[in-house]
C-alpha cells in the first residue's frame, strides 16, 4: 500500500470530519510519506558497504539504518563499537568480527553466507569501509566472483577534513596512515615534493609530533599544513601553518596532540614545481664536495631559481638514494 493511498484516505476522511485541523492531516501524511520513503529494500545474497559516523552518532542516515536494520548480519572492524552504535539506534542485528587480522580468514566464511542467500553489511569503528579500513580483499574476490555489492555512502573523515581545510579540493593525493618510522615517513614525504596536489593523510596522537617534525624536515616552512583533530567530535579542532608553527602550537597545548587526526599539505607551487635540468645537475654535482644547503645556495645564485626548492630536491635525492642502499 503506497503511500498516495494514506494521503488519499487521510485527505478524504477530513471531508466527513471538519474538526480534524487541516495541518495535522499533513503532518501525519508527511510522516507516512517520509516512512514509505525511507525504507530500502535489502537483496539477499548481497554486501552492503556501509559508512557509519566518524565521531557524532547523530550523522547516521536513515538510509544506513535501514539497511543496518535489515541485513542478516554484520561483518564489523571492532563488534563493541558497532554494538555501541546499534544500541543508540535501537537495533539489535546479529555481529561478528571482520578486521585486519581476520578478514583473510573470514573472507571464505562471508563468500559462502552470501552465496546461501544471506544479506551482509561491512562496517568499519568509523567512517567509509575500505578507507584505511579493513574490506578491500573481501570486495575484490565478490568481484572476482560477480556477487553483488551496493554501497550505503555516508561520512569519510578525509573528505570531511579537505572539505573545510581551505587547501585545493579540485586534485588531491590520499596515502592513509604513515609509516611508524622517521626514515619511512621522510621517504614518503620526498616523493611529494613536487606533487601539486594536496597531500592528505592520517595519523596517530602517539607520532603526531614525529611525523610533524619530519614534514618540517622535508618540507621546510614553505608549505601550509592543515592539521584536523577529532572531526564532528566535542573537541573539533582545525589548525593551520607551517609544521614547524603546527609543532609549536602543539607543544604549547597537549591537549592538541590528542585524537585522531587529518593532516593535509599544500600542493607545490606549480610555477616552482620543476627545475631545470642544468639546476639539477649542478646542484648534485655541488652536493659532492660541500653540505646540501650550500649547494643548494650557489646553485641559486647561478640558476636564478628558488634555493628551497633546489635545497628540496638534494634532500629527495639523498633520502631516495639511502632508501636503495
Amino acid at each position: 500500500m503506497g503511500a498516495s493511498y494514506y494521503f488519499v484516505a487521510i485527505f478524504t476522511s477530513i471531508l466527513h470530519r471538519p474538526t480534524i485541523q487541516l495541518t495535522r492531516v499533513f503532518s501525519v501524511t508527511s510522516t507516512l510519506m517520509n516512512k514509505h520513503l525511507s525504507t530500502t529494500h535489502i537483496n539477499k545474497g548481497t554486501l552492503y558497504v556501509v559508512a557509519t559516523p566518524i565521531g557524532n552518532l547523530s550523522d547516521i542516515s536513515e538510509r544506513q539504518r535501514s539497511v543496518l536494520s535489515q541485513v542478516d548480519q554484520i561483518a564489523a572492524e571492532d563488534t563493541r563499537r558497532t554494538k555501541h552504535l546499534l544500541s543508540h539506534i535501537g537495533l539489535t542485528t546479529p555481529c561478528f568480527s571482520f578486521h585486519e587480522h581476520n578478514e583473510r580468514q573470514k573472507l571464505a566464511k562471508i563468500v559462502q553466507l552470501l552465496q546461501e542467500g544471506q544479506s551482509i553489511a561491512l562496517v568499519s569503528d568509523a567512517g567509509t569501509p575500505l578507507i584505511s579500513d579493513p574490506g578491500f580483499p573481501l570486495v575484490r574476490e565478490l568481484r572476482a566472483q560477480n556477487l553483488p555489492i551496493v554501497a550505503v555512502p555516508g561520512p569519510c573523515a578525509l573528505v570531511t577534513a579537505l572539505s573545510i581545510s581551505g587547501l585545493a579540493s579540485d586534485r588531491f593525493i590520499f596515502e592513509g596512515f604513515l609509516p611508524p618510522k622517521s626514515h619511512a615517513r621522510r621517504g614518503v614525504f620526498s616523493e611529494l615534493l613536487q606533487q601539486t596536489a594536496t597531500a592528505i593523510f592520517y595519523e596517530s596522537s602517539h607520532r603526531i609530533l614525529a611525523s610533524l617534525q619530519d614534514m618540517a624536515t622535508v618540507f621546510g616552512d614553505d608549505r601550509k599544513l592543515v592539521i584536523a583533530r577529532e572531526l564532528t567530535k566535542t573537541f573539533e579542532t582545525v589548525i593551520s601553518g607551517s609544521a614547524n608553527d603546527i609543532i609549536q602550537i602543539m607543544q604549547n597545548d597537549p591537549n592538541q596532540c590528542k585524537g585522531e587526526f587529518v593532516v593535509m599539505i599544500d600542493g607545490a607551487s606549480k610555477k616552482t614545481s620543476e627545475l631545470t635540468q642544468a639546476s639539477k645537475d649542478l646542484a648534485q654535482q655541488l652536493a659532492l664536495h660541500m653540505s646540501t644547503k650550500q649547494a643548494a645556495k650557489i646553485t641559486a645564485e647561478f640558476s636564478q631559481q628558488k634555493k628551497n626548492l633546489i635545497y628540496q630536491f638534494l634532500l629527495a635525492e639523498s633520502q631516495s638514494n639511502n632508501l636503495s642502499d
